[in-house]
């Protein structure tokens, strides 16, 4: 099994309004590609920002394929992103879970 994770980071005020974007693209994305064992997006205050991670667990590098293309150590990012991130991590990692 394999665990993923990226951060990105929100203005205070659109912690709320980014969450919900992100559960109705990424994470609905995660969730409904084949291989794909859980998605989860988190948040913390972080000064006079919001951090974001998304953490999802796959079966295998094959199936982050399926999600994020051949090169799986670049992040996947969505049409409104720009509108809400004032920092983003554009790689990702994976770890394996013993």
């Amino acid at each position: 099994m394999i665990m993923r994770t990226w951060r990105g980071w929100t203005r205070t005020e659109d912690t709320e309004a980014y969450a919900a974007y992100i559960l109705d693209t990424g994470i609905a994305q995660y969730k409904a590609t084949p291989g794909n064992l859980g998605a989860w997006l988190v948040s913390r205050p972080a000064g006079d920002r919001s951090e974001f991670v998304t953490v999802s667990l796959w079966e295998s590098r094959e199936s982050i394929v399926g999600f994020a293309g051949d090169d799986i150590e670049r992040a996947v990012f969505y049409p409104e992103d720009d509108n809400y991130l004032v920092d983003r991590e554009t790689s990702v990692k994976h770890f394996s879970v013993h």
